[in-house]
């Protein structure tokens, strides 16, 4: 099938604790940031594309993508990046009744993965979709339809809920899967020894 009109959004909004603090989307692979390396196997499958960040936007340089605070402060997680796609998706690209978001530090994201995702859903008649690879379910790289933005809201102010799996779980989600031979398409970067081999991988030629 071709998948509907879905925006990209990069979430980067995180702390990077483990990296010593700092913007990990602009830490250097094999000559590219990592923001680079994921917009350039995301955009092609998206109709546009944001990244959602805080504090001072000029470090990012001139993106050709707007950069996006959270609309709830606090750095309270992914959720809330991806509740801020959501509605700024409804405010600017009314167009659009989906986005699929992807963390900033996952540089080998399938090129397939918007498709797929659609297809998932469709095929298990669930509302969501996220990926997974071996035995690990991937919640920050999912599906979302602009039309659970108020639902969303309302869960995270009201409820308290602060975790993408105990949102997906309250609606129900379909699972888009992918193998972790010869490496792991959604392998992410936490740690200084992550990038380290992250960089072997994208010598190797990285993953499908």
């Amino acid at each position: 099938m071709i998948a509907p009109p879905t925006l990209g959004v990069v979430l980067a909004g995180g702390l990077s604790r483990r990296m010593g603090g700092g913007d990990k989307v602009l830490l250097t692979l094999a000559g590219r940031t990592l923001f680079d390396h994921v917009a350039q196997r995301l955009a092609p499958q998206c109709d546009g594309m944001i990244v959602n960040a805080n504090g001072d936007i000029s470090r990012f340089g001139a993106l050709p993508h707007p950069v996006v605070p959270d609309s709830i402060e606090g750095h309270l997680g992914p959720l809330v990046g991806i509740l801020t796609a959501l509605e700024w998706s409804a405010a600017h690209r009314p167009d659009i009744k989906w986005v699929v978001s992807v963390p900033g530090d996952t540089p080998f994201i399938p090129t397939d993965l918007v498709r797929r995702l659609h297809d998932a859903r469709l095929h298990a008649g669930q509302p969501l979709a996220c990926a997974s690879s071996g035995a690990q379910i991937h919640f920050a790289v999912g599906l979302w339809p602009i039309s659970l933005r108020h639902d969303l809201r309302r869960t995270f102010l009201e409820k308290g809920i602060r975790s993408i799996r105990a949102w997906v779980e309250l609606h129900g989600y379909a699972q888009a899967a992918w193998p972790i031979e010869p490496t792991d398409p959604f392998f992410n970067i936490n740690t200084p020894d992550d990038l380290a081999e992250a960089g072997l991988l994208a010598h190797q030629g990285g993953t499908r």
